[in-house]
């Protein structure tokens, strides 16, 4: 396991909490699994999207803690939601503290652990849900994954928008380009946000990764769907390609850039 000690510790964490009676010891091996998705993780010598023209807030969700990302505009309170995959209070809880209203809601791609609050947070705010469509069948398989890690199916709901590569997505003063990265997923997609993001002029541009990219390592590609060359690719002709000073910001642990990755990551060498 790429991970080592902290995914093992993470396991023995969930392991021990009250909710973790519903997880039959048999599943904490096949968490284990999917948590080694995560590797390694090194934060970059850089914030977290600190700009202040751009309100950013990450919040770690669900037992395999995917990164659930806000992204807002302080002026027009408008916002998108990256990967609400559980605990959908805390993640309403944050949109409330900045007084955020949410423009849309949009799935890197469809693993459990990044879709199963889509449902709820669709019903809450009204806003329209997205993904890329080679990733439907994996949505609307959402039993076979739940019961791979012994837990309930969340609920499903309908998505309101197949995202393609290339799309421009608007909200406030900002927007983000699709950039489809099959791979980790047929349809697992990541949002790019260059310096020059609509009426604002970023610090740094952001690449939202989904699990196609971690800090030191890639996503895994034994799960449905996955491609060993379709990741690769999707990291060397696409992702690679992006300036330097790209701040990442994966579906899993800490921030890394584009340059960082370079230089480290073994995958990319």
């Amino acid at each position: 396991m790429t991970a080592g000690g902290a995914l093992a510790d993470t396991v023995k964490v969930a392991a021990e909490l009250p909710h973790s009676k519903q997880v039959p010891e048999e599943n904490l091996t096949k968490m284990d699994i999917l948590l080694s998705m995560d590797a390694t993780h090194k934060m970059a010598p850089t914030s977290d999207a600190a700009h202040p023209d751009m309100i950013y807030v990450r919040i770690p969700v669900g037992m395999l803690q995917c990164n659930c990302q806000i992204i807002g505009d302080p002026k027009t309170l408008e916002a998108i939601v990256i990967d609400p995959g559980d605990e959908v209070e805390r993640i309403l809880s944050m949109l409330g503290r900045y007084k955020l209203s949410v423009k849309a809601i949009i799935s890197t791609h469809a693993h459990i652990d990044h879709v199963g609050g889509l449902a709820k947070l669709h019903l809450y705010t009204g806003a329209p849900v997205m993904m890329h469509g080679e990733d439907l069948p994996l949505y609307h398989g959402m039993e076979e994954q739940a019961a791979f890690i012994g837990i309930a199916s969340p609920e499903l709901t309908q998505v309101d928008h197949l995202l393609k590569d290339g799309d421009t997505l608007p909200w406030g003063g900002f927007h983000a380009s699709v950039i489809h990265t099959p791979g980790h997923t047929p349809g697992s997609v990541s949002l790019y946000m260059p310096k020059d993001c609509g009426s604002v002029k970023l610090a740094q541009p952001q690449l939202f990764a989904g699990d196609t990219l971690f800090a030191g390592s890639i996503g895994r590609t034994d799960l449905w769907g996955g491609s060993m060359e379709q990741i690769m690719e999707s990291l060397r002709e696409k992702l690679m390609q992006l300036p330097d000073d790209t701040l990442v910001h994966p579906g899993h642990g800490g921030s890394t850039t584009i340059g960082l990755e370079k230089e480290m990551n073994p995958f990319l060498k």
